[in-house]
């Protein structure tokens, strides 16, 4: 679901924000390269936009992360701690956060997109492009936190699928990899269309998988009520 999103923001970033990817940062250093190389100062200030965008929400994303993750195992025991990753160590607590807090710039995104009516341009352009880029670089610091998984960027996904593949052996997470894959074409083609025909529709699409990530997360790995008969710290009184 959220490679559907990073799809979806990429294709619009490339067809109606000034020819750049969003979250494909190396797609974009060589945009880079090529812009200087054919003096072309929009294409090289359309990179700059993406690139200091992306660079800010790592920033923004990575310490959140980690502060989070540090602040919820500090000073827990031993068995606490067993029985809490059972729950929290598919999907914790602050990955969730940082999803609303990506939600939340894409949604600036959205607005902006709708009150252009699709077609940005000059500064509104690089506006809009500066939000997602930020969003993307949220989302990539975060799941990367996960482990070896991403949803915005996937050439070391691709990389590893083949490579093992290659050597006849069934890559570690195959189906979710190739679901990945697929989510992300499916993004793209998607906002392609919708950016064509009916450019109102595209909040609609970057922002309802977001949000269902964000529901399903806090309905399923969200905090719990307290279980009658057990002390504060999990054990029969």
């Amino acid at each position: 679901l959220l490679t559907v999103t990073t799809g979806a923001v990429d294709a619009a970033s490339f067809l109606y924000l000034g020819h750049v990817f969003c979250s494909v940062v190396t797609g974009t250093m060589v945009l880079l390269g090529i812009s200087v190389g054919t003096k072309d100062p929009s294409l090289a200030l359309n990179c700059g936009v993406a690139l200091v965008s992306y660079i800010v929400g790592v920033v923004a994303g990575t310490p959140l992360a980690v502060r989070r993750a540090g602040r919820w195992l500090e000073g827990w025991p031993v068995r606490r701690w067993h029985r809490a990753t059972k729950h929290h160590e598919i999907w914790p607590s602050w990955l969730t956060v940082a999803l609303a807090v990506e939600f939340g710039m894409l949604a600036v995104f959205c607005v902006g997109w709708e009150v252009t009516s699709g077609r940005p341009s000059g500064l509104t352009q690089r506006l809009l492009l500066a939000s997602a880029g930020v969003a993307m670089g949220i989302q990539g610091a975060t799941i990367r936190q996960l482990g070896e998984i991403s949803t915005t960027y996937l050439t070391g996904t691709l990389t590893g699928v083949i490579s093992a593949l290659a050597t006849g052996r069934r890559p570690d997470g195959l189906r979710r990899s190739l679901g990945i894959f697929v989510a992300m074409v499916t993004g793209a083609i998607l906002s392609a269309l919708s950016t064509t025909y009916q450019p109102a529709l595209l909040p609609i699409l970057v922002l309802a998988p977001i949000a269902l990530v964000i529901w399903l997360a806090s309905a399923r790995f969200g905090p719990r009520p307290a279980v009658a008969g057990r002390d504060s710290q999990g054990s029969r009184p």
